[in-house]
């Protein structure tokens, strides 16, 4: 008998990285790093930021731990993401910052 959900269990998901520079007036505040969580909270996707493309990375679902990496506008934030709907979801994340979270 093959179990379909014991291979997705086994499955190993190369993590995705991209980046994009924070466009809106403020950077990473309050309302933007809320908008962020909520995004990453709709995959099931690791998602996790950082201000340099080594890290230190940052759980993107975490709106407390988000909002500590304070970064300004200007600033270039980075994506590590892996999972089984990985792409979608760097796609929206990369898609939320070049729109300036809506504040731009």
């Amino acid at each position: 008998m093959h179990d379909t959900n014991a291979h997705r269990a086994t499955q190993i998901f190369a993590p995705l990285t991209a980046s994009a520079v924070l466009v809106n007036p403020v950077g990473l505040h309050a309302r933007p790093s809320v908008k962020l969580t909520q995004c990453a909270k709709g995959f099931t996707a690791k998602i996790e930021i950082a201000l340099a493309a080594d890290g230190p990375w940052t759980d993107a679902k975490s709106p407390v731990k988000v909002m500590r990496v304070k970064a300004p506008q200007g600033a270039t934030l980075h994506f590590r993401i892996s999972g089984p709907d990985g792409e979608a979801a760097l796609t929206a994340m990369l898609a939320l910052v070049h729109d300036g979270f809506g504040e731009a």
